[in-house]
C-alpha cells in the first residue's frame, strides 16, 4: 500500500464523493425552513384577507431550520474542492457533482437569508424568473403563461365532460393507489398511507405517497397522482435508490427540479390524466409570480386568485407558495413554481429533439434519478462503463417508445407550421360548423 492509500478506481472515487454529497444534504428540508404555521392563515380570516400576513425576516428566525447553514455551506465548498481534485475539472460527472455542491450551498444561504431580497435572489438563479427566456432566446415564460391563461380561461369546461365527484376518502385513496403501485413497481414496495400532517391533500417522499387524512378524491385525483408523484417522483427516486455507484441520482437539489416537475407534469398531459382545472392551477402560478417579481404584494396577488374563481382557502395557499421565504411586500417571491410549467416545455422538447436527431436512446434516462437535462448525455455515455446504471422502473409509456416517436414527429412538423395562418383557416371552418 502507498503512502496515500490504495489504488482507488474512477467507479470508487465517483462512489465516494456521491455519498458525501447524499449525507451532507440530508438535514437540508428549504421548504420545511419556510414553512408558515396555521396561524398565519388564523390571523388573515380574522382580519378579512386585508392586510399583509406578519411574517417577516424575524418570523423566519424564529423558525429552526434543523441546522447550521453556514457551517452546512462551508462543508459543501470543501465537498466541491474535493470533487474537482479527485476527478478533475474536465470530468462530465465531476462538473455535474461541483454544480450540484454549489448549488447546496446557495440552498444553505437562502435559509440565512429568509425573510429578504437577497432570498428572491438566489431563487430566481436556482429555479429561474417568470422574465426568463426558452432555447429560441425570444419566448419568455411569461409569454407562455399569459398564452396558456387565454387558452384556459375561455375554455367551457362543460362542454368537455363531466366532473367527477370527489367521493372517495383517503383510506380508499391509499387502498387504490398501493394496487396501481404494486403493478408498475413490481417488488418494490411502494406505499401510500396516510398522514395528518401534511397541509397539501398528497405529497410524495422517496418510496412512499402521502395522502391527507379527512382529505376527499376523485378517481380522476388518484388517476393524476399514480402518474405524478408514483411514476415519476418516486419512480426517478428508486431508480436513484438503485445506482451503487452514481448515489446522488436518489436526491434532488434545485438544478434537478426543472425535469422533476416538469417531466411529471409532461406525463399527467401525454396519458391524458390532466384536466383544464390542474392546468389552470399550475399555469396561474407562472402569472403569480411574475406579478410578484413586478412587485405586486401577498394581498394583491391573492386578491388576483379571487378574481379568478378560486376559493378563499387555495387563494391563501396559492399564494402563501409564492411569498414563503421571500417578502410579503412584493417583488422578491419564491420561484420554484415556475418549474412546473418551464419544465414541462423543456422536457418535452428534449423528448422531440431526442426523436428527431435520433438518439431515442436517450429519453428513457429521463427516469434514472433527479437530473438535469444537460446531464442526460453524461448519464448515458458512463452507463457504458456501469457508472450508471440504465433505470430500473419506466413508466409504461416509455417502455416502449414507437408511440411517443411518432408523436413527437408529427409534433415537429406541425411546430414549423405557421399558426396564425392556420388558425384563420380553422377559425372560417369552425364558424361555419357551429352556425356562427
Amino acid at each position: 500500500m502507498s503512502e496515500s492509500g490504495p489504488w482507488r478506481s474512477y467507479k470508487e472515487k465517483v462512489a465516494g464523493l456521491s455519498q458525501r454529497v447524499v449525507d451532507a444534504q440530508r438535514p437540508i428540508r428549504l421548504l420545511n425552513s419556510i414553512r408558515w404555521g396555521p396561524e398565519v392563515e388564523a390571523e388573515l380570516r380574522r382580519q378579512k384577507w386585508k392586510g399583509l400576513p406578519p411574517v417577516d425576516r424575524a418570523f423566519y428566525e424564529a423558525n429552526d431550520p434543523g441546522f447550521d447553514p453556514v457551517g452546512l455551506g462551508a462543508t459543501f465548498a470543501d465537498l466541491r474542492a474535493d470533487v474537482v481534485r479527485e476527478l478533475g475539472d474536465t470530468d462530465d460527472i465531476g462538473r455535474i457533482l461541483a454544480e450540484t455542491c454549489d448549488e447546496y450551498r446557495q440552498v444553505c444561504r437562502m435559509v440565512e437569508v429568509r425573510g429578504t431580497k437577497e432570498f428572491y435572489e438566489l431563487s430566481r438563479t436556482l429555479y429561474g424568473s417568470s422574465r426568463d427566456t426558452f432555447a429560441d432566446g425570444k419566448t419568455t415564460v411569461r409569454d407562455l403563461g399569459m398564452l396558456q391563461y387565454e387558452i384556459l380561461t375561455n375554455l367551457d369546461v362543460d362542454a368537455l365532460g363531466p366532473v367527477p365527484p370527489r367521493d372517495l376518502d383517503a383510506a380508499a385513496g391509499v387502498r387504490i393507489l398501493n394496487d396501481r403501485f404494486a403493478a408498475v413497481f413490481g417488488e418494490e414496495v411502494v406505499m401510500t398511507k396516510l398522514d395528518d400532517g401534511i397541509v397539501a391533500d398528497a405529497a410524495a417522499g422517496a418510496d412512499y405517497v402521502k395522502l391527507r387524512e379527512g382529505a376527499s378524491f376523485s378517481l380522476r385525483d388518484l388517476d393524476l397522482l399514480e402518474v405524478h408523484e408514483g411514476w415519476v417522483h418516486v419512480g426517478t427516486a428508486l431508480n436513484g435508490q438503485s445506482q451503487p455507484v452514481a448515489r446522488w441520482l436518489a436526491k434532488g437539489p434545485p438544478r434537478a427540479a426543472s425535469v422533476q416537475e416538469g417531466l411529471a407534469s409532461l406525463v399527467e398531459t401525454l396519458t391524458f390524466r390532466s384536466y383544464p382545472r390542474r392546468a389552470r392551477r399550475l399555469n396561474d402560478r407562472i402569472l403569480s409570480v411574475n406579478k410578484a417579481e413586478d412587485g405586486a404584494s401577498f394581498a394583491d396577488v391573492f386578491e388576483w386568485f379571487r378574481t379568478e374563481g378560486y376559493e378563499e382557502s387555495e387563494c391563501f395557499a396559492s399564494t402563501r407558495r409564492i411569498f414563503r421565504g421571500g417578502l410579503v411586500e412584493g417583488g422578491a417571491p419564491f420561484t420554484k413554481d415556475l418549474t412546473y410549467c418551464t419544465g414541462l416545455v423543456q422536457t418535452y422538447n428534449f423528448i422531440r429533439s431526442a426523436i428527431r436527431l435520433g438518439r431515442p436512446e436517450l429519453i428513457p434516462f429521463l427516469f434514472v434519478g433527479k437530473l438535469a437535462l444537460e446531464d442526460i448525455p453524461a448519464l448515458w455515455e458512463r452507463s457504458r462503463d456501469r457508472t450508471v446504471l440504465p433505470p430500473k422502473f419506466l413508466p409504461p409509456p416509455f417502455r416502449d417508445l414507437n408511440g411517443i416517436a411518432v408523436w413527437m414527429g408529427y409534433s415537429t412538423f406541425l411546430a414549423g407550421m405557421h399558426l396564425p395562418a392556420v388558425e384563420d383557416h380553422y377559425r372560417k371552418l369552425l364558424r361555419v360548423v357551429t352556425g356562427a
